[in-house]
């Protein structure tokens, strides 16, 4: 099983279906703080559904098309933080995250965020992650913002939340530019 250190209190676990418990209830707990800015919440309703979301990621894994985490902060889930796509023509990937609203405030999804990051780089050797986080979103856009991603642009009308668009902003953090921060 895919486990990944970032500190002594983070670490980026591989979801299986042995986490299925713990990533509805993550969800149950936090449903009207996430579906503020997570579209598929209304789609997410039982543990059926669930453990199915959780197949199919896991077979993404597989094929190494994706990789989903759980974040485990001091020993319980505090959230996700995932490859949402890669695509190995341009070697890129898009990463996605959300966080319980118990753990803000930590710098735990930096954290992962960077660990997800350096994995995407080294590990999958990809040349550039994007994050695409929706316009209004302040919380999600802190991220990339935090670690030095370049705001490339806006996605008009990028994503149908329940009842309205809403635009994505996309950042980039190329390898070359990763690896020269500060």
């Amino acid at each position: 099983m895919f486990t990944y250190r970032v500190d002594d209190e983070v670490a980026l676990k591989l979801v299986t279906q042995r986490d299925a418990e713990e990533v509805f209830d993550l969800i149950e707990e936090n449903r009207e703080h996430l579906r503020e800015w997570l579209g598929w919440l209304d789609f997410s309703t039982d543990m059926s559904v669930t453990r199915k979301v959780i197949d199919m990621n896991l077979q993404k894994f597989i094929q190494n098309e994706a990789l989903d985490t759980a974040i485990i902060y001091k020993g319980k889930m505090a959230g996700k933080v995932s490859i949402n796509v890669i695509n190995y023509a341009n070697k890129t990937a898009q990463l996605g995250y959300m966080l319980g609203s118990k753990y803000e405030g930590r710098g735990i999804m930096t954290r992962a965020v960077k660990a997800m990051i350096d994995i995407a780089l080294f590990e999958y050797d990809l040349h550039k992650v994007e994050i695409h986080a929706a316009e209004g979103n302040r919380k999600s856009r802190a991220i990339p913002e935090r670690l030095g991603f370049m705001q490339e642009g806006t996605i008009r009308s990028a994503e149908w939340l329940y009842n309205h668009y809403v635009d994505h902003v996309v950042y980039g953090m190329l390898r070359k530019e990763w690896l020269t921060r500060k």
